[in-house]
């Protein structure tokens, strides 16, 4: 436990760069994307023990699709035990940190990588961004064309039966039918229109049928959660008291939805 907090410590302080190496932004950055640099150190360790990523002789490929500020991307990129080669792309440049990272502007859902390049692939909050099913189904595809055969992935997303939308912070907001989505958020004044599309349990897994096999981690993401430092919050404490078969069995409420995900060979 020490060394890990210790490990974790020193990689969140390294994600501040020196003024030179750090992108000032000079327009207004995307609505939803989390530009917190210690917020994504927490997330990378998580993604991390989730994965169960160990050292390997080889380096380890590695993507992240919406890298947002660069957090975890960075994390990995300078990572004192494991060697990654870290690639990240997203729609704009919005890092907060460039150091040690191969980064690539995307239009769509479309990678701009080789067939089986990576080892590991990370997509953490990024589906419902992507537009409709259509979309959101080639950017599974996407993923499953640019990881290894024997490469691992991590998907997270919201819940669309979560009780309160983390983007917009409004109750119920995504359990409503989309034609009321966009009133209800002009409503309360939070915007103009609703432009995420967040799933259920039954759907994302439904979706990754086509490509993937895959396990449900977002109960074991609670345990992991306690046991990184400043995440040891009472709502997680409450939670850990069950035990893992009954907070699987209400997972169709779990307002965050996460797997680690396999290529089907």
């Amino acid at each position: 436990m020490q060394k890990t907090d210790l490990k974790y410590r020193m990689l969140a302080r390294s994600a501040h760069a020196p003024p030179g190496q750090i992108k000032m932004q000079t327009q207004s950055p995307l609505p939803h994307a989390s530009l917190d640099l210690t917020s994504r150190a927490k997330k990378a360790l998580k993604i991390e023990r989730l994965l169960d990523l160990q050292p390997r002789e080889e380096p380890i490929e590695l993507l992240e699709i919406g890298t947002g500020s660069g957090g975890i991307a960075h994390y990995f990129a300078n990572h004192p035990q494991l060697n990654c080669n870290v690639s990240a792309v997203d729609r704009v440049d919005q890092r907060q940190i460039h150091l040690g990272i191969d980064f690539k502007l995307v239009q769509d859902t479309h990678l701009p990588y080789p067939d089986g390049r990576f080892d590991v692939v990370i997509s953490n909050h990024v589906i419902e961004h992507v537009g409709e099913e259509p979309a959101q189904r080639h950017h599974l595809s996407e993923i499953r064309r640019v990881m290894k055969a024997d490469g691992i992935g991590y998907l997270a997303a919201p819940n669309r039966w979560m009780l309160v939308e983390p983007h917009y912070q409004l109750p119920f907001l995504s359990c409503l039918p989309r034609s009321l989505q966009t009133p209800y958020l002009r409503l309360f004044g939070h915007g103009e229109g609703y432009d995420c599309f967040p799933l259920s349990k039954a759907k994302i897994e439904s979706l990754l049928k086509a490509g993937f096999n895959y396990d449900f981690l977002s109960s074991k993401a609670i345990y992991t959660m306690i046991d990184i430092a400043d995440q040891n919050t009472l709502a997680l404490k409450i939670l850990a008291l069950f035990p893992f078969t009954l907070l699987d069995a209400v997972g169709t409420i779990n307002p965050t939805l996460i797997y680690r995900i396999i290529p089907k060979r």
